[in-house]
């Protein structure tokens, strides 16, 4: 089914309306000084890295702003900040749409494939795609960007990937890797939180990059600008 020209005129200009009076009641609100929490998405495996850390000291700075925080796979949390559900979103910055929004890149970092001491690959120095053929692999949620990308590797390297679980908490890959049933693609800054497991580096290196990112076109309230400012600032604090 599809709309009719006169349907999609009728579409185009009540979207546009709608969007008019949701700015404009966020605008009345913000000058009405009401406290209402920051919208954040924070991807699980992400938000391990740095983002407590960056949370206690934004609320120190600020502890009149209140955030609320919702665990979302990074193309979710993205396509929830422009349904404007979410103010922002913390996100692995590689996906295909992340230029319909405003971002801010926070660091770069390095996916490394993490095994037990005891696994088989674990002496090696580096690895390929190709030597992933048939290794057991913990691959992320379907909202990852991760997960879109190995799967595309997998694929232009004519591998069919031994996928024996799907998870979104580190904790829950973490106890695999610590029983030895397989490794897991993560990013090399976990591994400082996983000092008992091995990161083989791998070749070609895969590099990704992580930021914020907030809606184009949308009125920006004095909190979530507030909240943007301080990750800047923060960002070159803590990389530097």
């Amino acid at each position: 089914m599809t709309l009719t020209k006169e349907g999609e005129l009728f579409y185009q200009k009540a979207s546009r309306l709608l969007k008019t009076i949701n700015q404009t009641s966020s605008e009345l609100t913000d000058i009405g000084k009401q406290v209402i929490p920051i919208r954040i998405g924070i991807p699980p495996l992400l938000s391990t890295i740095f983002f407590p850390d960056m949370l206690i000291e934004f609320q120190k700075q600020y502890p009149d702003i209140p955030v609320e925080l919702f665990e979302y796979g990074s193309i979710r949390a993205a396509k929830l900040v422009q349904e404007d559900v979410l103010d922002l979103a913390l996100v692995n910055m590689n996906f295909y749409e992340i230029d319909k929004l405003n971002s801010y890149k926070i660091l770069s970092d390095k996916i490394i494939f993490c095994v037990s001491p005891e696994h088989h690959l674990a002496d090696e120095k580096s690895i390929t795609i190709e030597m992933l053929k048939d290794e057991p692999i913990m691959m992320y949620n379907t909202d990852s960007v991760q997960n879109s990308m190995f799967h595309k590797l997998f694929e232009n390297a004519g591998i069919a990937p031994n996928i024996i679980m799907r998870a979104s908490q580190l904790h829950t890959i973490r106890n695999f890797l610590k029983h030895n049933l397989g490794g897991a693609c993560l990013y090399s800054l976990l591994l400082d939180t996983m000092p008992e497991n091995i990161g083989i580096p791998i070749s070609p290196t895969i590099e990704q990059e992580i930021g914020i990112v907030w809606q184009k076109g949308k009125y920006v309230n004095s909190r979530v600008e507030k909240f943007i400012a301080f990750t800047q600032d923060y960002a070159k604090r803590w990389l530097f």
